[in-house]
């Protein structure tokens, strides 16, 4: 029987991919199916550098796994190579297309080499908001503490139980208004970033948090289209249409700590705060359309409006409200 070729016909430049796990990275290369393995501690960076540098690869790619691949990332692009971080579901539908149904450490990363070289490099992140998103992240868990809390209080019983719960909760919530004005501080210590908190807080409905995670986990915003602001944030009502069949527009995707905070605050503001969102639930609801739908409609209407006063660079009015982005 003939042995099929396990070359790749991958055309153009050279690229590598890498699987990163918690404690080895396996590195391939999209002309060799041969992988090789490091540890994923500085000495492994260290040594990976020198073997892309021995083969001429300047662009790398690999899957995005938090914090396990962010050192890496970091490292690499401090070293001079390019660098693109995809989701997994990227790389899962490449190998899809590539009708390649096993997964492995062995297999994963000439696959994850090939995604790269039909990708275009990522510009390097500003390293600022990596530093400040995870300390707002870290005040997101301390308010999902709290709620969790709560939820344990209304069911004790035991009163020394309920004293300790209590407890906690009151030290959770002072611990994260804490680290929230701290973190508000050091972000307004950067001029840049303290411009874009303003004309984002200008928006009526949004408020130091709202503008706070916007700036930190959208910084896109201002110099994308309406349609893709509201796309990165996950609010957009995708078509599911294909012959005589049409189905529900759902939205799906996006940047689920993003749309939380702001989801949060268009419920706000569409009942008291902001007179357009106002008038916009009202004559939505008044057609049928369910109260979760309309908030995220809202939400969508927020999100353009940060990403109006952005690209602007003025404050929200009610007249920046219509004009195209």
């Amino acid at each position: 029987m003939k042995k099929h070729s396990t070359k790749s016909t991958v055309r153009g430049p050279l690229s590598a991919g890498v699987d990163v796990g918690k404690y080895k990275l396996h590195l391939g290369f999209s002309d060799d199916p041969q992988v090789r393995e490091f540890s994923n501690d500085e000495a492994g960076f260290t040594a990976i550098e020198a073997e892309l540098k021995r083969r001429g690869v300047t662009h790398v790619g690999m899957e995005s796994t938090a914090s396990y691949s962010a050192s890496l990332a970091e490292a690499l692009r401090e070293a001079g190579f390019d660098v693109t971080v995809f989701q997994p579901k990227q790389v899962k539908a490449f190998a899809q297309f590539k009708l390649k149904r096993a997964k492995s450490d062995n297999i994963d990363p000439p696959i994850i080499a090939q995604c790269t070289a039909h990708s275009e490099a990522q510009p390097a992140p500003d390293v600022r908001l990596a530093a400040f998103c995870e300390l707002l992240t870290f005040c997101d868990q301390l308010d999902e503490d709290a709620r969790r809390t709560k939820t344990r209080l209304e069911q004790a019983r035991n009163p020394e139980i309920r004293q300790l719960l209590s407890e906690e909760i009151k030290r959770l919530s002072l611990l994260r208004r804490g680290r929230i004005k701290a973190l508000v501080e050091a972000v307004r210590q950067h001029p840049d970033l303290a411009r874009r908190m303003d004309l984002i807080r200008s928006i009526d409905g949004i408020g130091e948090i709202g503008a706070l995670t916007l700036v930190l986990r959208m910084p896109e915003l201002g110099s994308v289209s309406r349609e893709e602001a509201a796309a990165l944030l996950g609010v957009a009502p995708f078509v599911r249409e294909s012959g005589r069949f049409k189905g529900e527009r759902h939205i799906a995707g996006g940047r689920a700590r993003a749309r939380r905070t702001l989801f949060a605050a268009a419920q706000a503001a569409c009942q008291r705060w902001n007179k357009a969102l106002i008038a916009l639930y009202q004559r939505l609801t008044a057609k049928g359309m369910h109260h979760t739908s309309a908030v995220i409609a809202c939400t969508r209407k927020l999100v353009i409006y940060a990403n109006t006063v952005l690209a602007r660079q003025k404050p929200w009015t009610k007249n920046l409200e219509n004009q195209p982005v």
